[in-house]
């Protein structure tokens, strides 16, 4: 080491010593990295309440993209390197992290009251929340075509989905075990309150996949949520699953003439969560307390059709951000499109989730 290293490493040092005798938080001035599911969605995040979130503090946000899942989670604080510090989890993948203690707790009883006043114990709708924090809004999988690829007879259900014969193409499918083994049993005639006790039973399971063999030489895979509205813009399928935010977006913004058949969606929760071990977990937790305010969620909602979970935050939404559009008619939860509904079991997901994925490994290889 020369001399000029060795001076630039004791100004460092020195540096270091000072802001801790002073009581500073160096990691006060690193960005904070929240990871999240991109695109549209993403987009609805930092117009929503990002942007405000850097405006009041002063914290600068490292937005990353991922598909989901623990593998990541788990691989960095395994090794206590953990360079994420606030991820967007769905709620079945949520719960099995907060088991295996890969996220911070988080008490409902610390976070911020509703618009009204109202404690957030009180505001928060029922079954949003976790030990390790608090859902944000609900999102649903539904299914959708493309009007003008579809002639004649329009599809209106689930089983629809499934009739290879009287709608023929091919079919979008999130590759994943998840609402596709649901799907599969609504459409072969299960009631939606007995879908999770029949997939309860290794003859349910079975016969989920017995529906899915149906129709999967017709099935095209996706990963991510962006792909859905462009597989359908460019015929790659006749319908495809998604998540019902990103045709919302297609629709509005991109003037596309997608259709969404609501019949047996699946309502899910997602929110956020706080990565154990996080260097960064004071800047973490304020960023947690001001999106799990109605004001944020609601800032969500104008921009992207994700419902709040907040009972206080219902009554900010009315029009999209951008455009002339009531955002109620298009949401998950609105009466009209949950007729049909199923809410997504995610405790009977984090405890089988492991041997499903596993299952359907197997079924796709063979």
């Amino acid at each position: 080491m020369n001399t000029k290293q060795r001076k630039t490493l004791c100004t460092a040092i020195i540096t270091a010593l000072a802001m801790l005798t002073l009581g500073c938080d160096i990691s006060e001035d690193r960005p904070l990295t929240v990871v999240s599911w991109g695109g549209s969605y993403a987009r609805a995040c930092v117009k929503g309440y990002h942007e405000a979130f850097t405006a009041e503090t002063g914290i600068k946000i490292n937005l990353e993209d991922y598909n989901g899942g623990l593998a990541q989670i788990r691989a960095q604080v395994q090794a206590g390197n953990v360079h994420w510090d606030v991820v967007d989890l769905r709620f079945p993948t949520w719960a099995q992290g907060c088991d295996e203690g890969l996220l911070e707790r988080v008490e409902i009883d610390s976070l911020p009251a509703g618009a009204d006043g109202t404690p957030a114990e009180e505001d928060f709708l029922f079954g949003t929340s976790t030990d390790c924090g608090v859902a944000t809004l609900f999102y649903s999988t539904i299914y959708a075509y493309n009007e003008e690829n579809i002639p004649g007879e329009k599809p209106t259900t689930i089983a629809d989905f499934f009739d290879i014969e009287k709608f023929p193409g091919r079919r979008g499918m999130r590759r994943s075990p998840q609402e596709n083994l649901e799907f599969a049993l609504i459409a072969d005639g299960v009631p939606l309150n007995k879908v999770y006790a029949t997939l309860d039973t290794p003859e349910g399971v079975d016969r989920a996949f017995r529906k899915l063999d149906t129709i999967k030489d017709h099935i095209v895979w996706w990963e991510a949520g962006a792909q859905p509205p462009q597989m359908l813009a460019d015929g790659e399928v006749v319908m495809t699953t998604a998540y019902n935010g990103r045709i919302f977006n297609a629709q509005v913004l991109e003037n596309q003439p997608f259709v969404i058949v609501w019949d047996g969606q699946i309502l899910d929760l997602s929110g956020l969560a706080i990565v154990a071990g996080t260097q960064n977990l004071e800047a973490a937790k304020k960023f947690l307390n001001f999106a799990s305010t109605a004001k944020a969620m609601a800032g969500v909602g104008s921009y992207i059709a994700y419902s709040p979970t907040r009972h206080s935050a219902e009554a900010l939404i009315s029009k999209h951000a951008e455009k002339d559009v009531d955002m109620n008619p298009h949401m998950p939860n609105n009466p009209q499109n949950s007729k049909r509904a199923l809410r997504n079991a995610w405790e009977w997901w984090s405890v089988h989730i492991d041997e499903i994925n596993e299952q359907f490994s197997t079924w796709l290889a063979q």
